[in-house]
C-alpha cells in the first residue's frame, strides 16, 4: 500500500512540475528548455546540453511539454547484467512542428528521447541532434569503423587524431578525427558520468554514429534508402546520467527496448565456448583439432564448442557432420561460423552466400538444426545501415524457429535486441582479445583498454572479447594470468567464449580448471565496487547465492584495488581467491581461508602486479 501510495505521490508530482520542466521519478534527473533544444540536468548540475533537435527544414518553437503518464519496464533476461530489469520513467511529449513530436522519457537512472513522425513520403529527412560536449572536458571515445573495433582512449578534446588505419575514417582538413562510434562515455562533473548510446533499432531503420562539428556531436544515421510512406518513429536515443553504480548497473538500454518476440524460449541456454581459432589464426578445417577442442570441453565441463570459418573446406575427407557428431557425442552442444556475405567477401573465408536469401537461410538453418547443430557465429557485416540491422533481424527470427543460438562477428554494437531476440547471446563490436593475432600495438595498450571496456562498451549489451588467453597467439600479451582470468567475469556475454588452446587449460591447476566449468554466463546481479576508466575496475556479479568478484590492473605499477564487501548479505561465507603472485602465475587461497560472518563485512583491499588482476569468489 505505501509503495502505491508513493508512486501516486510522484506521478502527481510529475504533473504538477510538468508544467515548467520534466523530471524524473527520483527528481535526480531534469530537463530544461534552452532556445530550441533542452539541457538535461543531474542533480541540479548541467550534464548533458542538447542545443539542437529534430530534423533538418523544421525550425522549433518553444517547447511546451505534456506529461503522458508514467512508463514503467519490468520484465526478466535470460541473461545480461541482471536477470530480473525493472525501471520507471515519467514521460514527457512536446510538438516540434512539421508534422513531429518528440517523446521523452526521464528515466532514475537516465534519459530517453525519439522522434515520431506523423507524415513521411520517401526518404527520411536529415536528423539534426546534436549533443554539446564543451573543450576541456573528460570523454572516451572510440573512433568509428564497422566492426566497432577500436580503443577508448581518455581525451579532453575533440580534436584528436585518427589511431591506425582503420576503415570507415573521416577526417577533417586539419587532420582530425571526425567519425565516433556508440557508446561514448562523458565525465561532465567530477564523479559524475554520462554514457551516450541509442536502442531499439527496427527493420525502416538504420543505426546512427556521431560525426564532430565544432564542440558539437551530431547524431547521423547511417545510409537507409527505404522508401516510406506514413507514420514513423526514430530509434531511441539514449543517455544513461549518474554516478559509476548507476552506469554500470543500469539496463536502460533494454528498458526501452521492444519485449520478447519469441514465444518460446525454454530452448536457449548460455553458457561457456571452446573456441577454435585464436591459437592457430586459421579456421576449423581440420578435423583433428576440431576433436582437440571438444575434448577439452568435455574435460572442462563446457557445454559448448565453436567450430570457426572453413568447415566447409575439411581436410583428409572428413566432413562438418562428423565433426558435429562427435561433439554431440561428448556432451558438447557445437556451434558453426557463416559469413554474412554482406561486408568482406573477396579474400574472406567460406561458407559464404548461405543466408543472404530468405529461401537459402530457411534451408541452411533446418540444415543446421537438423544434424545438431545449436548456434551459429555470423560474421562480416558492413556498418550500420538500414539494409544490414534489417538482415541481422531476418537472421535473428529465422535462427529461432530452427532453435539456434546466434553470435553476430564483425558488426555494429548492441542496442537491445539481447531482450527482443534472446537467441542473440552474443555481439563482437569490440576490440578483443582477437586481435593478439592481427597487430603488435595490442601486447602494450591491452591492460589499460581492458579497464575501459566495463565503463563504455560492455554496460550497453553483451559483449564477444573472447577472454582469458595465457599463452601467446601471433603477437605476446603482457597481462597476468589472474587479470586473464578476471575477464571472463568482468566481461558480462551469454556466451563467453575462451581464446586459448586445449594446452595451455588442461596443464592449469585443478581448482583453475574446475573454474571454467562453473562459470556462470548468467547473472542475478550486477554491482559496481571501484575503479575508474583506464586505470581499474572491480565489479561484482551473483549468480544465485555465489559472488564472483573480479578486478584488473590497468597499469604498468604494482596497484592495489579497493573491495568493499558491504553489499554481501550476513552468514557464513567460503571464499576462494585467485590472485597475482608474480605477473604470469596464480596464487590461490585455500576454500575456507577467509570466512565472512553475520554482517562482519570488512572492506578489503587486494594487492595486484602491473597489468595484473584476482577473481574471489564468495560462496
Amino acid at each position: 500500500m505505501k509503495k502505491r501510495l508513493l508512486s501516486i505521490i510522484l506521478c502527481l508530482s510529475a504533473v504538477s512540475m510538468s508544467a515548467q520542466q520534466p523530471v524524473s521519478p527520483n527528481g535526480k534527473i531534469a530537463v530544461k528548455n534552452n532556445g530550441q533544444g533542452i539541457s538535461i540536468c543531474y542533480l541540479q548540475k548541467q550534464a548533458l546540453d542538447i542545443p539542437v533537435l529534430g530534423y533538418e527544414g523544421m525550425k522549433n518553437g518553444k517547447l511546451k511539454w505534456k506529461f503522458t503518464g508514467m512508463v514503467q519496464a519490468d520484465y526478466q533476461m535470460i541473461a545480461g547484467k541482471k536477470t530480473h530489469c525493472t525501471n520507471e520513467a515519467n514521460e514527457y511529449k512536446t510538438s516540434l512542428g512539421s508534422g513531429v513530436q518528440m517523446v521523452l522519457r526521464l528515466y532514475n537512472d537516465g534519459v530517453a528521447f525519439r522522434y515520431e513522425l506523423s507524415s513521411v513520403k520517401g526518404k527520411l529527412p536529415k536528423e539534426k541532434t546534436a549533443y554539446q560536449i564543451p573543450e576541456g572536458t573528460k570523454r572516451w571515445m572510440m573512433q568509428w569503423t564497422d566492426s566497432y573495433e577500436g580503443f577508448f582512449p581518455l581525451s579532453t578534446t575533440g580534436k584528436i587524431k585518427p589511431i591506425g588505419r582503420m576503415a570507415g575514417v573521416v577526417k577533417s582538413p586539419e587532420g582530425y578525427n571526425l567519425r565516433w562510434g556508440f557508446p561514448t562515455l562523458v565525465e561532465p562533473q567530477e564523479g559524475v558520468f554520462m554514457l551516450l548510446s541509442e536502442a531499439n533499432i527496427e527493420r525502416n531503420q538504420s543505426a546512427s554514429c556521431l560525426y564532430t562539428d565544432g564542440d558539437l556531436l551530431r547524431v547521423t544515421p547511417d545510409v537507409n534508402e527505404v522508401k516510406l510512406k506514413g507514420k514513423w518513429h526514430s530509434p531511441w536515443r539514449v543517455a544513461i546520467i549518474g554516478d559509476m553504480h548507476d552506469l554500470i548497473q543500469s539496463t536502460l538500454v533494454t528498458d526501452v527496448s521492444e519485449a520478447c518476440k519469441l514465444k518460446d524460449i525454454s530452448w536457449i541456454k548460455p553458457g561457456v565456448v571452446s573456441w577454435i581459432y585464436w591459437a592457430y589464426n586459421h579456421g576449423s578445417n581440420d578435423y583433428n583439432i576440431i576433436k582437440k577442442y571438444v575434448d577439452m570441453a568435455a574435460t572442462l565441463k563446457l557445454p559448448y564448442v565453436l567450430i570457426d570459418a572453413e568447415w566447409d573446406e575439411m581436410k583428409d575427407g572428413r566432413t562438418i557432420e562428423e565433426a558435429v557428431a562427435y561433439a554431440n557425442s561428448k556432451g558438447v552442444k557445437p556451434m558453426i561460423w557463416y559469413n554474412s556475405s554482406v561486408g568482406w567477401i573477396d579474400g574472406a573465408p567460406t561458407p559464404k552466400f548461405r543466408l543472404n536469401k530468405p529461401e537459402d537461410r530457411e534451408k541452411e538453418f533446418a540444415w543446421c538444426e537438423k544434424i545438431g547443430v545449436a548456434g551459429v557465429k555470423i560474421d562480416f557485416f558492413s556498418g550500420d545501415c538500414q539494409r544490414d540491422m534489417t538482415y541481422c533481424i531476418d537472421l535473428l527470427e529465422s535462427a529461432a524457429k530452427h532453435h539456434l543460438l546466434v553470435n553476430f562477428h564483425g558488426v555494429t554494437v548492441p542496442r537491445g535486441w539481447q531482450r527482443t531476440y534472446p537467441n542473440l547471446m552474443s555481439t563482437e563490436g569490440v576490440y578483443g582479445a582477437e586481435w593478439y593475432n592481427n597487430v603488435p600495438t595490442f601486447t602494450s595498450q591491452a591492460a589499460s583498454h581492458n579497464t575501459t571496456l566495463p565503463f563504455t562498451r560492455n554496460i550497453i549489451g553483451p559483449m564477444d572479447y573472447t577472454p582469458c588467453a595465457f599463452s601467446d597467439s601471433q603477437h605476446p600479451h603482457i597481462t597476468s594470468d589472474a587479470h586473464e582470468l578476471a575477464l571472463t567475469v568482468l566481461y558480462e556475454s551469454a556466451l563467453q567464449h575462451l581464446a586459448d588452446k586445449p594446452e595451455s587449460y588442461l596443464i592449469q591447476p585443478q581448482q583453475v580448471q574446475d573454474f571454467f566449468g562453473q562459470l556462470p554466463t548468467v547473472w542475478d546481479e550486477t554491482r559496481y565496487v571501484s575503479g575508474y576508466p583506464g586505470e581499474s575496475v572491480v565489479l561484482a556479479r551473483r549468480s544465485g547465492t555465489t559472488w564472483y568478484i573480479a578486478g584488473i590492473n590497468g597499469t604498468n605499477n604494482k596497484k592495489t584495488l579497493d573491495v568493499d564487501l558491504s553489499f554481501i548479505d550476513g552468514g557464513d561465507h567460503s571464499v576462494q581467491l585467485f590472485a597475482d603472485a608474480d605477473p604470469a602465475c596464480y596464487q590461490l587461497a585455500a576454500e575456507k581461508d577467509w570466512l565472512i560472518t553475520n554482517g562482519n563485512q570488512i572492506p578489503r583491499q587486494i594487492a595486484t602486479q602491473p597489468r595484473g588482476g584476482f577473481v574471489l569468489i564468495i560462496k
